[in-house]
């Protein structure tokens, strides 16, 4: 019997006996667990628990809220390694890219620990004769999220940090693809000196969701993950009086113009494209080459895909795992078929990869396609997975407008040694988060993470100055007070009373 895998309500891991999904290992194909899926009545509970646990939680005092961001810090720290093969167990990625994973979703939570500074306002002396003014921000109440299989880590992490550390207590619902990484982060925390309750998991498919969305208690929700349910998402909770941060779907976009250094630009390509097996919202799934690059861009990076190393992802060595299950690895090899359909040239075919040991596994090798045209769906569409598509266009004037029309503007990049061509490129594109010689501009805790156009719906970037804003509201407070009769000195040490 395959273990039951369940949720984390008010510190206690419960199961309700409900329905279960399979959660698949990947790299060899097996089921690994069940997931139970939460009911409505379950997201219920979870919503009460936190709802309960908010009037302590919101008047703890910032210090010692900052405290166990500190403790869980240290604690992840420790123990790295232990979600890090959950990770990769679960998704498929690398062992070093799960780590590499975890710690980018540390330095949230290192921004986090300064909550203190964060939640600072601001005042205003003698704002008219005996009136003072300042602002507040506090927090909202129950706060939800909602996050996807690639970063089962990193994204909750986007979240749930900033929220807590503002006063808010939390409720996530993971990808029921990959849920064991946020029962190990509920675990911790409460380790780390988190009141029960605070923070909670449910586990669940749309059920679940739709649960949450509707439910009066829950005050925001953040999301991440394709455009279509992102507008789901955004829609249905605005319309029922919620605060929404929706991140969507992505095509991203990397010029690479004439002047650029070509090993440069193909290792940045490489590993944007199939690291985690493309199974990224920054991946860089289009290569523009610029003028006559292409053939030369071609060339190289056909030979590094071939030798790419694809394999079990706790293999020592290994580049690329496989895709995260099998219904996957179909919907991503079927854009391959459509791509050779619809006239793209197939340079490096990796489909029917075998990797000795886990021939049962989701495995996909590396793809490159070259002449993809925009009328393409392995253009238009996001495909997520290992597959690199190389447009070839005149100019970088041509190439912005490419990117500018696309529906998706969530990160893009540029390779070049040319100082003014880049800046033009940064000013004119469309997009919210930009690259110059970086591929995968991904911006640190201490910036906000987010794009433009289909690719963002909601006023708030997430984590970051953006996340502090998104998960608090501000109030601004006016105070006179009447002048007294004076009372005569006192002589005595002046206490707080």
């Amino acid at each position: 019997m395959s273990e039951t895998i369940g949720h984390h309500i008010n510190g206690e891991v419960i199961r309700f006996g409900g329905s279960t999904a399979p959660v698949y290992e990947p790299a060899t194909g097996q089921v690994r667990a069940n997931v139970e899926l939460a009911s409505v009545d379950g997201v219920a509970k979870a919503v009460a628990a936190a709802k309960a646990a908010f009037p302590a939680w919101s008047t703890t005092p910032v210090t010692r809220r900052a405290k166990v961001m500190f403790n869980f810090k240290a604690i992840i720290e420790a123990r790295i390694d232990e979600m890090a093969e959950v990770i990769t167990r679960e998704h498929g990625k690398t062992f070093d890219d799960a780590k590499g994973e975890i710690q980018r979703g540390l330095e949230v939570v290192d921004f986090a620990c300064g909550i203190p500074q964060l939640l600072k306002g601001e005042y205003t002396e003698q704002i008219a004769k005996g009136m003072d003014a300042w602002t507040m921000r506090q927090a909202l109440g129950v706060c939800a999220g909602i996050t996807p299989f690639n970063f089962p880590a990193m994204v909750p992490m986007w979240m749930y940090p900033v929220a807590i550390a503002s006063g808010n207590t939390f409720v996530l619902k993971p990808s029921e693809r990959d849920p064991s990484a946020t029962l190990l982060a509920a675990k911790w925390l409460e380790e780390a000196g988190l009141p029960k309750g605070v923070f909670n998991v449910v586990q669940g498919d749309k059920t679940a969701v739709d649960a949450l969305l509707n439910h009066p208690d829950v005050k925001a929700i953040s999301f991440v993950g394709s455009t279509p349910i992102a507008s789901y998402i955004y829609e249905t909770a605005a319309k029922n009086g919620k605060r929404v941060q929706a991140l969507g779907g992505a095509k991203n976009h990397m010029v690479v113009m004439p002047d650029a250094d070509l090993d440069q630009a193909v290792d940045a390509l490489m590993g944007a494209a199939y690291g985690s097996a493309g199974e990224r919202c920054m991946a860089i799934s289009v290569a523009v080459a610029v003028g006559d690059v292409a053939d030369a861009l071609i060339e190289k990076l056909s030979t590094r895909i071939k030798k790419l190393k694809v394999d079990n992802g706790l293999t020592p060595g290994a580049e690329m795992g496989p895709l995260v299950t099998k219904v996957h690895l179909d919907k991503v090899t079927g854009y391959v078929d459509a791509g050779v359909k619809e006239g793209a040239k197939l340079v490096v075919d990796g489909r029917n990869l075998k990797v000795a040991g886990c021939e049962n596994g989701f495995f996909l090798g590396g793809c490159l396609f070259d002449n993809v045209k925009p009328n393409m769906s392995i253009y238009k569409e996001e495909i997520f997975g290992p597959v690199l598509s190389v447009m070839r266009v005149d100019d970088v004037a041509t190439a912005i407008q490419l990117i500018n029309d696309h529906e998706y503007g969530n990160g893009t990049a540029i390779f070049t040694r040319d100082g003014n061509t880049a800046r033009e490129f940064v000013s004119r594109i469309q997009v919210g988060m930009v690259g110059v010689n970086v591929p995968i501009p991904v911006p640190m805790a201490f910036h906000s993470f987010g794009g433009w156009k289909r690719s963002l719906f909601g006023d708030h970037h997430v984590h970051g100055p953006e996340g502090v804003r998104f998960y608090t509201r501000m109030k601004a407070v006016t105070q006179r007070w009447p002048e007294t009769i004076a009372q005569g000195p006192s002589f005595s040490m002046p206490v707080n009373g």
